[in-house]
């Protein structure tokens, strides 16, 4: 299949769809994978890809991109994303990678782990927004696909859920900074928490409001670090 014949979208449905999955199994592509991922804005914990495969289109009601939806209703969806297909995936990259790497690298590690992990593996890749770098198949990016394509909103979704399970776990580890609230997430609650406790072993060391509060020793540990390149990292919410 063409990228032009995919990029050849209708306007922004008033839910997510399947038409570009569609357009794939009509040219013989079966294994078609929803990618999307969760948590590139927040202070501290990982970044979380999902991956999805979807045989023929299912019913799920009240599919949505991820960030419209309350919590109760994304983790109703991740239940019924489970059951309704036996093969999706999880990848992640924890806070020492994205330091190491950069937020937009680490995102693509993630996906790039969620698709290895896929049984069967996917044969084509549906991912949110731009070109992605070190995928294990090929892909078709699509601008606004967590809103447009329903695999892509199925991931969105297991990937949040995911990622705030995670969190909430990492809250027990690390009292005190909120972290199964605002799930790192640069909350007035969080950046008090951090101006009053410095950083924990999750927070991302390279996003600014984290490494204003270092010392000359804690910033000379990155792996890159210096006086003209720390603190710019440039994360999505």
């Amino acid at each position: 299949m063409s990228r032009d014949r995919l990029l050849d979208l209708p306007p922004l449905p008033a839910t997510p769809d399947w038409s570009a999955e569609a357009a794939l199994w009509a040219d013989g592509i079966t294994r078609v994978a929803g990618v999307d991922e969760a948590g590139r804005g927040p202070l501290a914990g990982p970044v979380v890809a999902a991956a999805v495969i979807f045989a023929r289109p299912v019913d799920l009601p009240g599919l949505a991109d991820s960030k419209r939806l309350t919590p109760p209703e994304r983790e109703r969806l991740a239940q019924a994303i489970r059951a309704a297909t036996p093969m999706w995936a999880i990848g992640a990259a924890d806070a020492a990678e994205i330091d190491a790497l950069n937020i937009l690298r680490a995102t693509h590690l993630a996906m790039a782990r969620a698709l290895r992990a896929l049984r069967p593996s996917a044969e084509v890749a549906l991912i949110d927004g731009l070109p992605a770098s070190g995928l294990p198949c090929p892909h078709h990016a699509i601008v606004q696909g967590d809103a447009r394509c329903a695999s892509i909103a199925a991931a969105s979704i297991l990937a949040k859920t995911d990622r705030d399970a995670r969190l909430r776990a990492m809250d027990a580890l690390h009292p005190g900074y909120g972290f199964a609230r605002h799930k790192g997430y640069p909350t007035p609650e969080h950046r008090r928490a951090l101006q009053r406790l410095g950083p924990c072993p999750i927070h991302r060391r390279t996003y600014r409001p984290v490494a204003e509060l270092l010392v000359p020793t804690q910033l000379g540990e990155l792996p890159w670090a210096s006086a003209d390149t720390i603190a710019h990292q440039h994360p999505r919410e």
